[in-house]
């Protein structure tokens, strides 16, 4: 089963030099463990939610907002894709992961595909 990890962040928090260097390390280490045991897919970085923008469709007429879709103090900073065979080993790989130093991460099962 594959499996979307959604990192969502504070954008108020403050994380400091040391935090960060900790953090990317800790980071470097999760990533190279989930490609050598063949359970991480894909994911990256994303950029800060002024960047980009939310599409809708209302009576018919496109809207396009600036910015996320959900207005809350939570961002989407970044997105992995995990396969392995069920939501316990999901789970136990995303908790390792350093964004739940500093936010949470949500797993969403892929249908198909």
């Amino acid at each position: 089963m594959k499996y979307l990890l959604i990192h969502a962040i504070d954008p108020a928090r403050e994380v400091g030099a040391d935090e960060r260097s900790e953090m990317q390390a800790t980071l470097e280490q999760w990533l190279a463990e989930t490609r050598a045991n063949g359970t991480h897919r894909h994911g990256a970085r994303l950029a800060d939610v002024r960047f980009g923008a939310t599409v809708r469709v209302r009576a018919g007429e496109r809207v396009v907002t600036e910015g996320p879709f959900a207005d809350t103090n939570a961002q989407i900073a970044r997105y992995d894709v995990i396969e392995c065979p069920d939501l316990d080993q999901a789970i136990e790989i995303a908790s390792r992961h350093p964004t739940l130093l500093v936010g949470a991460i949500e797993l969403r099962p892929f249908w198909g595909g």
